[in-house]
């Protein structure tokens, strides 16, 4: 008799940021977690999105956060840093054994090539372990860029989280990049043009 697979949602944020890493996560639901309100971060508040993902944490759900650097993000390009977060998620979540688990990632990639890994084009609104990944992973990603705005005041972080709003693309033009800037998402704004995520 065959045993159960774990089942594996697997999500990432930041692809579309001027500014700081992306970030995955790699979670584990089960009935325990039925009566929270999972759904893609997308649809959530900032606000909410930290009741929700507090809520998730407090009831011990099972994650793993993978990063990926901005210097890695400028080195393979976003699609390559996006995937190689959300490995090191996975495999923060079942070590270097993945046969036993069945991996669900948002999507039309696969950073793993295995059998056991699916890709979900919207899985973060069909799926509810991919869904919570999302919600946790923007919960830890938001909790980063208020702490690097410290730092970049410049730049809005703590309210854009390093998205090409107006007042960040301004701020690009009037004091520079950061060493947390995407070079190549940032090239047209330094050239005077409008950035569009």
């Amino acid at each position: 008799m065959s045993l159960k697979k774990s089942v594996i949602g697997v999500d990432e944020v930041g692809r579309g940021s001027l500014a700081g890493p992306v970030i995955a996560s790699a979670s584990i639901i089960n009935e325990n977690f039925m009566q929270i309100a999972i759904k893609d971060s997308k649809q959530f508040s900032e606000r909410q999105i930290i009741k929700v993902a507090e809520a998730l944490i407090s009831s011990k759900i099972q994650y793993s956060i993978g990063i990926a650097t901005t210097e890695e993000i400028n080195n393979l390009n976003i699609l390559q840093a996006s995937l190689l977060a959300m490995r090191r998620a996975i495999f923060g979540i079942v070590g270097n054994d993945i046969k036993n688990s069945l991996i669900l990632v948002d999507g039309n990639q696969k950073p793993i090539s295995s059998s056991n890994v699916h890709s979900i084009i919207k899985g973060d609104i069909t799926n509810r372990s991919i869904a919570a990944s999302s919600i946790i992973a923007k919960y830890y990603r938001d909790k980063v860029m208020r702490n690097l705005s410290k730092k970049f005041p410049h730049y809005c972080w703590f309210s854009n989280k390093g998205y090409g709003t107006k007042s960040h693309q301004e701020a690009i033009k009037q004091y520079g990049l950061s060493a947390l800037h995407r070079k190549i998402f940032c090239r047209k704004i330094l050239e005077n043009s409008e950035y569009i995520c």
